[in-house]
């Protein structure tokens, strides 16, 4: 946003108590008492910084303080001098590691003087003074709504400066969340995470997993600290105060370029992440199909068994929009072409999975392998066209050097090549790899350079952008997939959806030590709650979309049990995807994954109701767009007031609390509600606030509804969102938006407004509720409500008059309207027509009970 006028945005510079030109010692007297004088506030919106000569910076909101910058809260680490082969790792001053090793440690510095500089527009500016001349100028904007900008930069003394320090106090008591994707606690709390891969050799990767760092934290107070650098970074959340956030930066040789970072307030701590998107950018969404169900396996045998398992899902009704083909499919990585060997004719494969209701995606990386001979004219090209970085690093892949993607001839080149597979038909990209770019594990670099004349110091961060970047445009312009791994701030410009990567096939905790098949020990990855705690860390951090590998990945087979909770927990998230690197499929039973036509049952039953939430999560998709708000929401961040951070207890969206099963042979569990009542998705039953032991039995996932909220549905028979030529065979979306269906609780109130215009809504008062729906531009062909924990009613009727009665569900779907009971399930069903009139009148029901 360009900066805008004081009075546009409520601005205000306050200097009555300090002259233009003073300069302020922060030791000006002596006695009991340090003077303090305030130098400047600024308000944005609702919320004001206020600083003051110390300094000390303040941000509060109309009540309260919620975070502060004392004297210490711009640090710089000085050292004697600065050299251009050493590894300035933020990361390695709090966790050392073997062989790691700085020429000289840095002295941290506070400012000892600041001093008024001026007040342009909207704007503070101070001169910081360090000890030992280092100078530098702090300028402080509030360029939006409760978002404060700061930008330091040196300008006396930068050949000194090895590392900039912020130290930012909240309270001792909030949660702490964001900072990316985290496989171990959502609540940041007592951890130190770097914002780059690092070794850990206690983990069976050898590395923290850190694919997708964001230097965004969020306090559950209700404000952020983002930190607008790819350099080297840690953060180290309240680990000796309980108090502090500290964020070091290896700036290094770049120290005089400045850095720059954010302060972010909101009135709720859900709403810190749409200040973020001003900064960085508002996400794109993936194609709808993206959400799922997805199905792939690991490993192929060819066009024959792809086509069997086209037909197996649909012959089977098993809920599917998208297939994609995992490696190996070409006849080189990446020779851009399938293997005419395996795959006779993939253009008719493809037009197989159109045909049924499927979008399909392949698997990509930015290589070209250096062994195989099918990509030497490649090789050739590559390199006759300097499309390699100029100076490469050690490659942390199978195949070679990776494609210098920060050149616009090399992405051209590369994009050119995609074509091939955007004129088959091919929507979308699984995108692995691509870690090559990384810091030393000493002190000492091992460069890269690349040809836009940034090197591994940066590019470690930025190189996920220029490979995202370079797929993005190759899928349709309404959205298609790319399945990623790694990510970085920006990145969700490019519409990804985060996969985490390889987890393991079990209930384990991230470092649990387990044994593999051969007895042999490990430090696990982590398993299902890894999973989930990922996309909790994610959803704040700006990457609402995620999908890991249902059932997992290292030590595959994942058993009965494990696949069973696993696909009940990626049912209710934003992305649905099946597949394991035993190619575990749920129709495919083998000896050692145990599965069953039991399983298979619950497979078909949660995977259509993934695809049946389909309203809902798109609603909450388009709304992230605008709010910021993370569709998957950790229940300590969404609800604060309750002072708990489970890892395993999440709101999707704002109507339904999830709490999966994440332990083994556990068939109930202790579940915290906030405040309301809550119906048992399932079961009806109904809990109120505070910790209650919930049922849990394989099959029955603890899903809650809030009383008062409503919940839209596709019918209970959709295959897919994808269109078909196929539609006796595949019930599509496509084709045939049909009715919406809406559950809600019996005599609550409340609405949903849809992403497509249309509203539901309950209205109950007394003896009395009235249901109204207002067709949407797609979902506009009727509706059907059910409402749980309900009482037989008294009477039903419309303006049309009363509704009629029907005896069985099959009778009330053949008929136009009316409504049925189930008694034992104490589930009224209510069925309205679309409004003849103009849709902005709707239809009701009026119910008397």
């Amino acid at each position: 946003m360009d900066r805008m006028t004081a009075a546009t945005l409520g601005l205000r510079v306050h200097l009555g108590l300090v002259a233009a030109t003073a300069a302020l010692a922060l030791t000006a007297c002596t006695g009991a008492t340090e003077r303090q004088l305030t130098i400047g506030t600024l308000d944005a919106g609702a919320f004001r910084l206020v600083v003051d000569d110390r300094p000390t910076i303040v941000l509060s909101n109309a009540t309260e303080e919620l975070v502060r910058l004392e004297t210490d809260g711009v640090r710089l680490g000085l050292v004697s001098e600065l050299y251009d082969n050493v590894n300035y790792d933020a990361y390695r001053l709090y966790e050392p590691g073997a062989g790691f090793k700085l020429p000289e440690d840095p002295t941290f510095a506070n400012p000892d003087r600041a001093s008024f500089i001026e007040a342009g527009d909207g704007e503070l500016a101070l001169e910081l003074r360090y000890p030992d001349g280092i100078v530098a100028m702090l300028v402080i904007r509030a360029p939006s709504e409760g978002s404060f900008e700061f930008t330091l930069t040196p300008t006396a003394g930068a050949e000194r400066i090895a590392f900039a320090q912020l130290r930012a106090m909240g309270g001792a008591s909030e949660g702490f969340y964001g900072l990316g994707e985290q496989l171990d606690e959502v609540n940041q709390r007592g951890h130190v995470r770097a914002m780059q891969l690092e070794l850990d050799q206690a983990i069976e990767s050898s590395n923290n997993d850190a694919h997708v760092p964001v230097p965004l934290v969020i306090g559950t107070r209700g404000w952020g600290l983002f930190v607008r650098s790819r350099l080297p970074s840690a953060f180290a959340i309240a680990t000796d105060d309980a108090r502090r956030v500290e964020a070091t930066i290896g700036t290094g040789l770049a120290s005089s370029s400045g850095l720059a970072f954010h302060l972010f307030a909101a009135d709720h701590p859900l709403d810190v992440t749409r200040r973020y998107f001003d900064v960085t950018g508002t996400p794109k969404l993936p194609a709808r199909w993206a959400l799922g169900p997805l199905v792939w396996r690991d490993e192929t045998s060819g066009q024959a068994e792809v086509e069997a398992d086209l037909d197996s899902i649909r012959d089977l009704d098993l809920a599917t929009t998208g297939y994609w083909i995992d490696r190996p499919y070409a006849t080189g990585v990446n020779t851009f072409d399938f293997d005419a060997a395996k795959y006779a004719d993939a253009g008719a494969m493809i037009a197989k999975m159109h045909a049924l209701g499927f979008r399909t995606a392949v698997w990509h990386t930015p290589y070209l392998d250096t062994r195989d001979a099918a990509t030497l004219a490649l090789r050739k090209e590559a390199i006759a066209g300097g499309y390699y970085p100029p100076q490469a690093g050690i490659p942390l892949n199978h195949w070679g050097t990776l494609l210098d993607l920060t050149n616009p001839e090399a992405v051209a080149w590369w994009q050119s090549k995609l074509g091939a597979y955007r004129d088959l038909g091919i929507e979308g990209y699984k995108l692995d790899y691509g870690e090559d770019v990384v810091l030393s594990p000493t002190g000492i670099r091992i460069p890269w350079k690349f040809a836009d004349g940034t090197d591994e110091r940066t590019q470690h961060a930025e190189f996920p952008l220029n490979y995202h970047g370079t797929y993005a445009p190759l899928v349709p312009d309404d959205g298609g997939l790319l399945l990623c791994r790694t990510g970085s701030y920006g990145d969700q410009l490019n519409g990804t959806v985060i996969w985490p990567g390889d987890l393991d096939s079990t209930f384990a905790k991230r470092g649990e030590k387990m044994k593999d098949e051969n007895g042999k020990e490990y430090g696990a990855t982590g398993g299902l709650i890894a999973s989930v705690v990922a996309a909790l860390s994610l959803g704040p951090s700006g990457f609402a979309f995620y999908g890991a590998d249902t059932g997992g990945y290292r030590h595959c087979p994942p058993d009965n049990e494990l696949f069973s909770r696993w696909f009940e927990q990626t049912a209710l998230s934003t992305t649905m995807q099946i597949g394991t690197s035993c190619n575990d499929l749920a129709w495919v039973p083998t000896a050692k994954n145990g599965f069953d036509a039991a399983l298979l049952a619950r497979y078909r039953e949660y995977t259509r109701l993934h695809l049946r939430l389909f309203p809902y999560l798109w609603t909450y998709a388009e709304r992230h767009r605008i709010d910021g708000r993370p569709i998957m929401r950790a229940l300590g961040l969404a609800h604060p007031e309750l002072q708990v951070h489970p890892n395993d207890i999440y709101l999707l969206g704002d109507e339904l609390l999830v709490a999966p099963v994440v332990k083994r042979g556990k068939t109930a569990r202790s579940v915290v509600f906030p405040a309301g009542e809550w119906l048992h998705w399932f079961t009806g039953e109904r809990f109120g606030a505070g910790e209650h032991e919930v049922k849990a039995p394989i099959g029955r996932l603890p899903l809650f509804l809030r009383a008062g909220g409503l919940v839209p549905l596709l019918r209970p028979t959709i295959d897919t969102l994808s269109p078909t030529t196929e539609p006796a065979r595949v019930d599509s979306y496509a084709t045939d938006t049909g009715l919406l269906f809406a559950r809600a609780v019996a005599r609550t109130s409340g609405e949903f407004l849809l992403f497509d215009g249309g509203r539901i809504a309950q209205a109950s008062q007394g003896a009395e509720s009235t249901l109204s729906f207002e067709a949407g531009t797609e979902l506009n062909q009727g509706a059907v409500f059910e409402l749980l924990d309900a009482a037989k009613p008294a009477k039903l009727t419309t303006t049309g008059g009363p509704l009629v009665e029907h005896a069985s569900p099959g009778a009330l779907a053949a008929a136009a309207t009316g409504w049925h009971y189930d008694a034992k399930e104490r589930v009224l069903s209510v069925k309205v027509a679309a409004a003849a009139k103009p849709a902005s009148e709707g239809a009701t029901a009026t119910i008397a009970w």
